[in-house]
Order: structure tokens, then sequence, then C-alpha cells
């Protein structure tokens, strides 16, 4: 007798509760509800390294649970306190990481405004990549960045791509000159208006 394939019913779903299968989860604490009846529909890129271009060292994932020692280095004197967060990172190995859920608000877009919506954080979701503004960013980074996007699409009501520098011009550059965003558009083929201008 031919049983019957159980195999689908045994494999977890992609998605539960905002959190990604494909990430390592390491809960923030730096997070809060979405606004009532806020659409999922924007995704922040960001870069990010602490030390500015050091990377690989936990700094980051620290940071984002509100670990990170204030006295290791000098520069996090400038940062001291900070608590901020992000849905995602994506290490310069491409490995994922996910801080907050999907359905959650991430404290990673700050002072904010884009497709005629200010606080960008109400109704989107942040991607950080491991880098510094302006420099290059790896290709593993971009095969994990464009999976995540292209699952965040079946999964959420994605209108819009942006960098953080395209929703709060002048006060932030990033990913900056180095981010190659024919690279990530391409193999999404999603029409032009998803997109800023230039890019």
């Amino acid at each position: 007798m031919i049983q019957p394939d159980s195999s689908h019913a045994l494999t977890p779903p992609l998605w539960q509760n905002g959190w990604y299968r494909y990430a390592r989860a390491l809960a923030s604490p730096n997070f809060g509800s979405r606004p009532h009846g806020a659409q999922i529909d924007l995704v922040v890129i960001h870069s990010i390294s602490l030390p500015p271009g050091e990377f690989g060292n936990g700094n980051v994932q620290r940071l984002f649970t509100n670990e990170l020692d204030w006295e290791a280095h000098p520069y996090f004197q400038g940062i001291r306190g900070l608590q901020v967060s992000s849905h995602f990172f994506i290490t310069r190995t491409g490995a994922l990481w996910q801080f907050v859920s999907c359905d959650d608000r991430a404290w990673h877009a700050g002072e904010s405004s884009y497709r005629g919506r200010a606080n960008c954080n109400d109704d989107s979701i942040g991607i950080e990549l491991e880098g510094l503004e302006g420099n290059t960013f790896e290709a593993p980074q971009y095969e994990t960045l464009g999976g995540l996007c292209a699952t965040l699409l079946q999964a959420y009501p994605i209108a819009h791509i942006a960098g953080h520098e395209h929703i709060a011009p002048g006060r932030k550059q990033d990913p900056g000159p180095g981010f190659d965003w024919p690279l990530l558009k391409n193999p999404l083929s999603l029409p032009a208006r998803c997109f800023p201008q230039n890019t």
C-alpha cells in the first residue's frame, strides 16, 4: 500500500509570527507595535559597522540587543546609550540575522519620510548590510539580500525598496554610492517606480 506523502506537513512555514525561518533569530528589546492599519509596504536598506569599517566582531548584534560595551572603543562614546534595532542584518559572508518580527515596528529609520508618508518605521522593514557607507558590499550579501527581498514580496504588500539615504536625505548617507542597485533590482523584476529615482 502506498503511504501518503507527509513530508510537506513536516516542513515548517517560511514565516511564523513575522519571523523568517532562514534567519538566525536574536530578539531585540528595541521594538514596538505598528500603528493600527499600517501597511508594511516599504523595505529600507541600511549599512552599518561598529566601529566603522570593522567587520565580523559581533558588535552590531550587541548594539541591537543593548549589550554593547560602551567602553570597548572610543567611537562608542558618541553613540552611548543608543537604543536601536533593525529587522534584519546581513554580514559580509551573507549570514542572515533577525532581531525583530516583521509584524512589529523596529527602530531603524529615525526621522524619515518617503512616498508621501512620514515616520517610516511605522510601515517599513529595515535591513542592515554589514559595511561602510560609500564602500562596496560583498557578493554573498547581495545573494542573501535578493533572496530575502523576494520572500518579503511574497509575504507582505511591499511596493517600495529604498535606502536610508532616500528616506532621510541630508541626515543619512547609507548604504551610499558603493551599493549596486541594479544587482538587487534586476533579479526582482519590479517596475522602476518601486525604487528611488537614479538608482
